[in-house]
């Protein structure tokens, strides 16, 4: 395949294999539909059509749900795939942004460590407030960390279940929970928009760092009221917004993957939850985060680094809301 449209590559210059030059065109690739790749020449001196980790240091217009969610899935499928010791949240891949923000699980009980795929943003189940015999739900339930979290917690006589759209993390959930022997704690593939959950199922429900990839944040919101039983409850850690990115940031698929490009203003998501119909909505901990330099200097100039780092707009959030009484809302009534 050949192409004359030579010009600055898309991808961030310290990752290109042409210096920073290469051909970047739009192809039809049969999972990924729309997506660029990069065509340059490699070391032999002939073309090549290389997909260059399109998920990671590629940039494009995201146009769609659909494009999005296949995009966060490859991502994370590549992130189990991973070997164990350079799982994310390890030295070997700290320049990456998904794992700048994950927090110490070491002090909590049921923390196994090769669960923990360090994508975290913050610590949910330490303020779930579950109890023994409860049935919970994690959202985005990778590898099984936050569950094995909440089994500890629940009890042998409770029940956790995981819910991830990754056919890579349930595998590897599922290992991890076999190798325990945890009979009462399954994964099940699916979208969380779309529970595999029936109704008023759940105690309580955690989810730590996953709501700001899915595109229809509303949407979440409305099924973790269906699935929660009355009087149940859930905490959720993620990243939400108090400003405005610039451009170059929110058309980035590194920070799309990295939780950062696809977080909603902080109101907002706040607005979401009330509007599902949830009470007693709480704000549990809140930090900000700093993206590092050399991961904003992919794609800001020193000016636009300047201004963007005078006040912190990304936030990590741990929120906390009840599903109270027999009420009305956009899911219907209890």
């Amino acid at each position: 395949m050949r192409c004359n449209n030579v010009k600055e590559c898309a991808c961030p210059k310290k990752t290109c294999p042409n210096n920073g030059k290469c051909c970047v065109c739009i192809i039809k690739h049969k999972e990924t539909d729309s997506l660029p790749f990069c065509l340059f020449l490699d070391n032999d001196g002939d073309k090549s059509l290389k997909n260059f980790y399109i998920k990671l240091k590629n940039r494009f217009e995201m146009t769609n749900e659909e494009q999005i969610k296949e995009m966060v899935k490859q991502k994370y499928s590549e992130i189990a795939l991973q070997d164990a010791t350079c799982g994310c949240g390890s030295g070997c891949c700290s320049t990456e942004v998904y794992n700048i923000m994950s927090e110490d699980y070491n002090n909590l009980e049921g923390y196994n460590p090769d669960a923990d795929l360090g994508l975290g943003c913050g610590l949910p189940t330490q303020f779930a407030k579950i109890k023994k015999g409860d049935t919970v739900i994690d959202l985005g339930s990778g590898a099984g960390n936050d569950c094995f979290v909440a089994r500890a917690e629940a009890g042998e006589t409770g029940k956790v279940i995981g819910i991830d759209f990754t056919p890579a993390m349930i595998e590897k959930a599922r290992n991890n929970a076999e190798k325990r022997g945890f009979n009462n704690v399954e994964f099940r593939q699916g979208d969380i928009e779309k529970m595999p959950v029936a109704d008023n199922t759940a105690n309580v429900i955690v989810s730590n760092c996953v709501l700001n990839l899915v595109p229809n944040k509303k949407a979440v919101f409305s099924e973790i009221y269906r699935v929660l039983k009355v009087g149940g409850h859930f905490s959720i850690s993620d990243i939400v917004l108090t400003g405005e990115l610039p451009e170059k940031l929110k058309s980035a698929v590194e920070m799309y993957a990295g939780c950062v490009a696809g977080a909603s203003d902080k109101r907002d998501y706040l607005n979401y939850i009330e509007q599902a119909g949830f009470q007693n909505i709480t704000l549990q901990k809140e930090n900000p985060i700093f993206i590092p330099d050399d991961i904003l200097q992919n794609y800001l100039t020193e000016k636009e680094l300047a201004t963007y780092k005078i006040n912190p707009i990304i936030w990590s959030i741990t929120v906390y809301a009840e599903k109270q009484g027999c009420c009305c809302s956009s899911s219907g009534c209890c």
